[in-house]
């Protein structure tokens, strides 16, 4: 039986972070993935859905000069060699010359230190659970009896469908919608709620729903998916609207309405870890309820970004052997969805803020057609709005447009440090640049805030 000091049950952004911090300090660390190094995010996540955000990007900027031909099997195939080249960091040969041990299968808890892999028997001090979580398929009639597609196997489509029914308007299902839409396909996206992205600023919501729409994608908002039937070679799907039933034609249907952890296959009942519907349940420190036992990323939540998983992974190992224990602190999580225009955000939205401080904040908005460089880049469509305390420190902040996710990080940052808005106005941002948002929005604190009235 092989001994280990920390073995970590899988390889995406928290597995990974988790084994490359312990290696980098000098332990033994044995890293198990039951399919390959990178996760969901780099195989079937972040990367294949940036990549075809990217090449969409450029067909549409092609058009404006020519009409050209889309050859969705050349642009699938380019998806899945950026897939390739991005997973080169994180090969296996990567992780040994780091100095961690690779296995290649599922991994069961025998008891609360051992681990089976492939009938392979390894001990380990410390387990940290990082196996992330899967597509939510629901109990749809006719579902079943369709070849329906998430996120996990879109990517390997050969061609595009013509018509494309996605089910969910989060941020999985917007960036896929908009991307392929630009790409000759026909989008009908059917949401429950009155709009889409609902955890954002609701105008901002709206504002990317009316300019996917102006792309071309049909939108059933405040519609719920009845019935799936196969017809000929089509697929059609009964929704139930507030006018009453209406039926969807498409060639293809997209499950983008979330994700579920991925708890089912550790035997995590048998060692008395406890979880739930949303995932394990941990302390602040990342414990699970066997204390050696850590969980993180997607498995856990409340975030599923791969950024939030990574930093739960280094904070983690950092607390299993550094001699300063520190709760696991996420309040510096910002987050973008990646359509285009980019809409980014941090902290608090509006109502959020105003359920907790009442009205006493400060709201301070610009808009991107008061840049000069969004003007001559002819990206004038986009919107910021920072919620600040009666001081200026910021609560919350959104930004929609060119560069929302680069520009968001200095926010983010203030907000951490607590450096208030007003404290930007003496730092120079070039010009003409997009940061001068930011410098308009620092400008306008330091008005409210430091000048005579």
């Amino acid at each position: 039986m092989k001994k280990y000091d920390l073995a970590v049950i899988g390889a995406g952004s928290g597995g990974l972070n988790s084994g490359f911090t312990a290696a980098a300090m000098g332990k033994k660390v044995v890293m198990i993935e039951r399919h390959q190094p990178g996760g969901e995010c780099t195989w079937s996540g972040c990367i294949p859905s940036k990549a075809i955000i990217q090449i969409a990007k450029d067909v549409k900027a092609a058009q404006k000069f020519t009409d050209i031909d889309i050859d969705s099997t050349a642009i699938m195939n380019k998806v899945r060699a950026l897939i390739h080249e991005a997973n080169q960091a994180e090969a296996v040969p990567v992780l040994e010359d780091a100095g961690i041990e690779y296995l290649q299968g599922a991994a069961q808890f025998k008891d609360a230190h051992t681990l089976e892999v492939n009938g392979q028997i390894i001990e380990a001090k410390n387990i940290i659970i990082s196996t992330g979580s899967s597509a939510i398929v629901p109990p749809i009639s006719g579902l079943n009896t369709i070849p329906y597609l998430t996120n996990e196997n879109i990517f390997d489509l050969k061609i595009l469908p013509k018509r494309l029914i996605v089910l969910g308007g989060g941020a999985i299902g917007i960036e896929l919608s908009q991307a392929l839409q630009r790409l000759g396909v026909q989008i009908q996206l059917v949401e429950m709620a009155d709009h889409i992205l609902i955890k954002e600023e609701k105008e901002f919501a709206l504002a990317v729903q009316e300019y996917l729409s102006s792309e071309g994608v049909q939108f059933y908002t405040v519609s719920k998916a009845i019935e799936f039937k196969q017809s000929d070679e089509a697929i059609e799907l009964t929704i139930a609207t507030a006018s009453g039933h209406q039926h969807i034609i498409g060639d293809a249907v997209l499950l983008a309405l979330g994700r579920k952890p991925n708890t089912d296959t550790l035997n995590l009942d048998d060692i008395g870890i406890q979880y739930g519907p949303r995932g394990i349940e941990v302390n602040e420190y990342n414990q699970t309820t066997v204390p050696h036992i850590y969980a993180i990323g997607d498995v856990v939540g409340p975030y599923l970004f791969s950024h939030s998983g990574g930093h739960q992974a280094r904070s983690v190992v950092r607390n299993l052997y550094a001699s300063n224990k520190r709760a696991v602190n996420l309040d510096s999580i910002a987050w973008c969805t990646f359509v285009e225009p980019e809409l980014a955000r941090c902290g608090f939205t509006e109502e959020e803020a105003r359920q907790k401080y009442g009205n006493d904040i400060l709201i301070f908005t610009q808009n991107y057609a008061d840049l000069d460089r969004a003007v001559v880049d002819q990206k004038t469509f986009g919107m910021a709005k920072v919620i600040c305390d009666s001081q200026g420190h910021i609560l919350g902040a959104s930004i929609l447009g060119e560069r929302a996710c680069e520009l968001l990080c200095e926010l983010q940052v203030m907000k951490q440090h607590g450096i208030p808005l007003q404290g930007l106005q003496d730092a120079m941002h070039p010009y003409p640049g997009y940061s001068e948002l930011l410098l308009a929005l620092s400008l306008d604190a330091y008005s409210q805030l430091c000048m005579p009235h």
